[in-house]
């Protein structure tokens, strides 16, 4: 059973691997936010730790967006696989790995290796995991395996491994010590551990104000995502203030048609048993109310990275409540999960037959046009200050400065890509194609490549220079 188990994890772990280096290669992935990770893990290898270039072109540290810290751990990577791609493929090792602290909880619980292989299946085929692998790279996707390394040694009483993995998993993002707060409710109220869960709820809570208050810090005392929530407060207090205030606008914004369908795709794959254990959902309820409140679309979606913390729990909670019920429900449960993943998931044959998922299904296919976006941003130095279109970022960021274009500032360099209208962060054709047209008409700048939209500029004060 174990070699079943290790094959699964190999075979997620290099399919989705390899899905996420062939959609970074075909320009699926960008400087958002890739990118992003890419230039603060680069920064701390060369000695500047998680340094980053902000979208206004300032020089600031990558906790000034997110605390998550962890990223200095992927130095060494980078030293010794200096690409994005290298933590692409370890974002879904890390992934593949959470299989294994799920099969020990099955396997403990159900009183059986093969209802602990299920549970490990249903994991590697539960849509919202396969989608966290390939959306790009985020720090906070290490949430999962690590919260469910949280999940097994607690249920286990190992507080010192415990330990261990909720560090690990508050280094990831400011919320996740929240999750952490809430497994040590758990422990409290489900496992009558009333010292050691609330200890652990306390310094969890504490590390998640900590946490949020370095990204404050770096933000003048204010949030950068404080502006997704402005229908619903806007802040910590304002929420609670509209929560006392005018409760209905909190439930619609919980409840909306977008929060329903999201809450759908994450239990009907599960047959609901997740809610049959409530106490082991707690750890996930920081995520899915700020995910539920938020006004940003992705956050109620299953295809981006928002969605790992919460994933860890749901699973938790299914293995609980069918340890209750009989382990006969392991098999229906795999077989239902299969079938959710033909219609939501992320494998990219599915779209090939009808009715299944055919999201971003050729989002891995490399076409004449990406071929030759890789040969043109191979004629910028690896040293030189570049300003460049999102689609682009991401390949361009290993260096110490990087401008989001149309911001130019000191950049020598300018890349843009007009099939892939990236507009600073955002999706803007009109404004991206004006900004190039000014900077065609720049005589400052010398078009040095042009080929199927994809154009390179240098400028022509690093041509005098003898800038290659």
């Amino acid at each position: 059973m174990n070699r079943a188990l290790a094959l699964a994890v190999s075979a997620f772990a290099a399919g989705f691997g390899a899905l996420a280096v062939l959609r970074h290669r075909s320009l699926t992935t960008g400087r958002f936010d890739l990118g992003n990770m890419v230039q603060a893990v680069w920064s701390t290898a060369d000695g500047d730790p998680l340094a980053v270039t902000n979208l206004g072109g300032e020089q600031t540290t990558r906790l000034a967006s997110h605390f998550d810290p962890i990223l200095v751990l992927f130095a060494p990577l980078w030293l010794a696989w200096p690409s994005p791609e290298a933590l692409l493929v370890a974002q879904a090792v890390a992934l593949a790995l959470g299989a294994l602290p799920v099969f020990w909880l099955a396997r403990k619980h159900l009183e059986s290796e093969r209802a602990g292989l299920g549970f490990a299946l249903a994991y590697l085929l539960f849509p919202a995991t396969q989608w966290v692998a390939l959306s790009e790279f985020h720090p906070v996707a290490l949430a999962c395996p690590l919260l469910l390394l949280a999940f097994w040694f607690l249920d286990e009483d190992r507080l010192l491994p415990f330990a261990l993995c909720a560090a690990a998993a508050c280094a990831t993002k400011e919320e996740i010590p929240l999750a952490i707060a809430g497994l040590g409710l758990w422990y409290a109220l489900a496992r009558r551990r009333w010292v050691a869960g609330i200890a652990i709820a306390v310094a969890g809570a504490a590390t998640a104000a900590f946490a949020l208050g370095v990204v404050e810090h770096f933000n003048d005392g204010g949030s950068p995502f404080a502006g997704r929530y402005e229908e619903v407060g806007g802040s910590p207090t304002g929420i609670l203030k509209t929560l006392v205030t005018d409760p209905l606008a909190i439930a619609r914004a919980l409840f909306d048609r977008e929060g329903l369908v999201y809450l759908l795709a994450l239990l009907v794959p599960l047959a609901f048993l997740p809610l049959a254990t409530p106490l082991a959902l707690l750890p996930a309820v920081p995520d899915l109310v700020l995910n539920l409140l938020s006004s940003t679309s992705t956050q109620t979606s299953i295809h981006f990275h928002y969605v790992a913390p919460i994933v860890p729990a749901l699973f938790a909670a299914a293995i609980f409540t069918a340890a209750r019920i009989e382990r006969q429900v392991v098999k229906p449960l795999v077989a239902l999960v299969l079938v959710s993943n033909f219609v939501l998931g992320a494998i990219p044959v599915w779209g090939a037959i009808p009715g299944g998922e055919d999201l971003q299904s050729g989002a891995a296919l490399i076409s004449d046009h990406d071929r030759i976006a890789a040969r043109a941003l191979r004629l910028i130095p690896d040293d030189a200050v570049v300003s460049a279109s999102n689609s682009l970022g991401a390949h361009l960021s290993a260096r110490r400065r990087f401008l989001s274009f149309p911001i130019r500032g000191d950049a020598t360099w300018i890349a843009v890509d007009e099939r892939s209208p990236g507009y600073l962060d955002r999706f803007a054709p009109g404004p991206y194609a004006l900004a190039i047209a000014r900077l065609r008409r720049d005589p400052s700048w010398e078009l040095v490549f042009a080929e199927d939209g994809v154009l390179v500029f240098r400028a022509e004060s690093s041509a005098a220079a003898g800038t290659p």
